[in-house]
């Protein structure tokens, strides 16, 4: 039987509703088990945008849970925009534009199935204005004791450069520092939380060798010369083309490309 593939505003291929989905997993914490596994499946399609829950008791017989633990997770599931329960109707799934995409699991779930990379395209993309910018607004506004902490974070960076797992824990440490400095605290708690989710797929990881290594070092140290400089245009470059240029080394190779995605990727380098 062949199985229908749905297209997305994501690009994630999006499976039919009937599709069987994998043997369920079952847990101490049923509750955060459940709600994982419902948004897991309608961000891969099996539950599709307008399509309804299962009843409760079958929702019950497939997790082996509760109602009370079914009732709480769909209302959990629901104040992350994927379902909206209506009365007398059942439980509805929603358009993905109605998705709370900075939730850290649905968050999760797109970067896991984002097949052909579209989504980690746009979060790169995020993440360079939000970074370029507030590397501008470090340059404008650094304290003497910023300038300790990021001088600091980039020589962090120097002596971790043989231990590929502290060097990029140490390269994450220093953009924090640079927007530590920004005082931007909004742009600082949305780079970082979509960040760590990326880190966390493997597909947003490339190899580290010496030369890239070298090359990662020199780009942040454009960066810290022209904060330390007082240098916003110089800071605000100087990041953008780092986070843009390592990307576009690192990005993978896929098979599967969403309309406009080859574009998209061009005008976030």
């Amino acid at each position: 039987m062949t199985r229908q593939v749905l297209a997305d505003p994501f690009g994630i291929p999006q499976a039919s509703a009937g599709a069987a989905g994998p043997p369920r997993a079952r847990g101490t914490k049923l509750g955060i088990n459940v709600v994982q596994q419902i948004v897991n499946d309608v961000v891969r399609g099996v539950l599709s945008p307008g399509s309804t829950l299962p009843p409760e008791a079958d929702l019950c017989d497939q997790f082996g849970v509760s109602r009370t633990v079914i009732r709480e997770s769909v209302k959990v599931v629901q104040e992350k925009g994927l379902v909206r329960i209506e009365h007398g109707r059942g439980t509805q799934v929603t358009d993905p534009r109605q998705w709370n995409l900075l939730d850290d699991v649905v968050l999760t779930a797109i970067i896991a199935h984002d097949a052909n990379l579209s989504f980690l395209d746009e979060l790169v993309a995020t993440r360079t204005a939000l970074e370029a910018d507030m590397a501008a607004a470090a340059a404008t506004s650094h304290t003497g004791e910023d300038r300790l902490r990021i001088s600091a974070a980039l020589e962090l960076m120097r002596s971790k450069a043989d231990n590929v797992a502290e060097f990029a824990a140490a390269d994450a440490h220093f953009h924090d520092m640079v927007m530590a400095a920004s005082r931007n605290r909004l742009g600082r708690a949305i780079v970082n939380s979509i960040h760590d989710k990326a880190r966390g797929s493997m597909r947003y990881h490339g190899e580290y060798n010496e030369a890239v290594i070298r090359q990662t070092l020199d780009e942040h140290q454009a960066i810290h010369d022209a904060i330390l400089a007082r240098d916003p245009a110089g800071a605000s470059g100087a990041m953008r083309s780092h986070i843009t240029g390592s990307w576009s080394r690192r990005r993978p190779q896929t098979d599967v490309e969403a309309p406009g995605s080859a574009s998209r990727r061009q005008s976030a380098r």
